[in-house]
């Protein structure tokens, strides 16, 4: 099917056809006419992450797999779940929930997110130091291959034990290897309680307050300090706000809740604000910020490392961002290390002249910094993963095996795979 979308517009170039495949066997067929031909596919799902992977080297098709939307075989008493790879990860959520559990992915814009791209781009989000990552709950996935073979990994039991988990190898390979058309998950309880605690810290307070946090006998799933991303809660301060995200039974969320409170009070933090009713939906902001820009003229990075070297890391960017006349907001993620930060354009005109010269000390300081978010303009000229890898010749390696002709996203993936 010809089309001029450009929603599936990437790098500046839109494919000459996509196709919107019904099932598993479609979603083969078509890769393997694909790969026939020596035409270039790029996979879509709800393109709410495309940004972390870089620009295909060429693109002649799309193939949109919202179409595989259905849950197939879901036992709540034991635990385990198949869905297609383009059911929402909103949808999913939802039909979790009625049965008491979920699975903790995290993703930015649920509501449009799909299971594949969440999986296929390796998304990580800020509960993983509680619960894990996305990939620890995979236990089985149909792999639509660039010939069209339909490969099957693991199954719908917990515990499997033979052969290769080949399911974690598709989990962040960007389709780089393959389609993932439908993924097994074990699942956990739903919390009884879910609580949020916000505060705002008054200058001096920030290292006080993240000290005092790391010493509470019961963890918060998710702790982070927010600068800026004003579009979370509608408010900063001078040292920027604590979240704390609390879940669990509601006798170990009250007794956490009052534990944090004295430990910020303490800590010269007057007051602090508890979120319960719209708490999921507070969360969701903050998943949905990890990925919003503003307007063109904003990139937004992942800073990967230790919570200790945190603070070292909010300086290099900063020091960074103050050369090249950029505006600095960041979400330290205390559990888990992560520095989410978004430069911005303060002065007008010369936005993608100043994101250069940031790309560059950046690189120095913060070698580790991954893209999250771009506009299509400056993606161009952005690598969307940090330095290659030791093991990158191996990735070659595995990339050739599973795609001989390069039909897959070819370019997309880290050193240019």
């Amino acid at each position: 099917m010809a089309v001029s979308d450009a929603v599936y517009a990437l790098g500046g170039s839109a494919p000459a056809a996509v196709f919107s495949p019904r099932d598993a066997a479609e979603t083969a067929t078509r890769l393997r006419e694909c790969d026939d031909a020596g035409r270039a596919v790029v996979l879509f799902g709800g393109n709410t992450l495309q940004a972390l992977a870089n620009d295909p080297a060429r693109y002649d098709v799309a193939i949109d797999l919202r179409g595989l939307d259905r849950i197939v075989d879901y036992e709540p008493r034991d635990l385990t779940i198949g869905v297609e790879a383009g059911l929402t990860v909103g949808a999913f959520d939802a039909a979790l929930a009625e049965h008491g559990q979920f699975v903790p992915l995290d993703v930015p814009r649920a509501a449009v997110a799909t299971i594949g791209g969440t999986l296929a781009s390796g998304w990580l989000g800020p509960r993983r130091a509680a619960y894990g990552r996305a990939r620890d709950f995979v236990i089985g996935t149909t792999v639509a291959l660039a010939d069209g073979t339909l490969a099957k990994s693991g199954g719908m039991v917990v515990k499997n034990v033979s052969g290769y988990d080949l399911s974690k190898l598709y989990v962040g390979s960007f389709g780089t290897l393959g389609a993932i058309v439908r993924a097994n998950f074990k699942t956990v309880p739903l919390p009884q309680t879910r609580r949020i605690a916000l505060a705002s810290l008054p200058e001096g307070t920030r290292g006080h307050a993240v000290a005092n946090v790391a010493a509470l006998d019961l963890e918060p799933v998710a702790a982070l300090v927010i600068r800026g991303f004003t579009e979370i809660d509608g408010r900063d301060a001078p040292e920027g706000r604590m979240l704390l995200l609390f879940e669990g039974s509601e006798r170990s969320v009250e007794r956490a809740t009052r534990e944090s409170r004295s430990a910020l009070g303490a800590a010269g933090v007057p007051e602090t604000r508890l979120i319960d009713r719209d708490a999921p939906a507070t969360f969701a902001r903050v998943l949905d910020a990890y990925v919003a820009l503003l307007g063109t003229q904003s990139t937004t990075y992942r800073s990967v490392g230790l919570p200790s070297d945190l603070s070292a890391r909010v300086a290099c960017a900063l020091r960074a961002a103050r050369a090249n006349e950029l505006g600095l907001e960041t979400i330290e993620d205390l559990r888990t290390g992560d520095l989410i930060a978004r430069v911005s354009g303060t002065t007008g005109a010369g936005f993608d002249a100043r994101l250069t010269g940031f790309e560059a000390e950046r690189r120095e300081t913060l070698p580790g910094a991954r893209v999250l978010a771009a506009a299509p303009q400056s993606r161009a000229s952005l690598d969307a993963f940090c330095s290659p890898p030791a093991s990158l010749a191996k990735m070659r390696a595995l990339k050739a095996r599973f795609d001989p002709r390069g039909t897959l996203s070819p370019g997309r993936f880290v050193g240019g795979i």
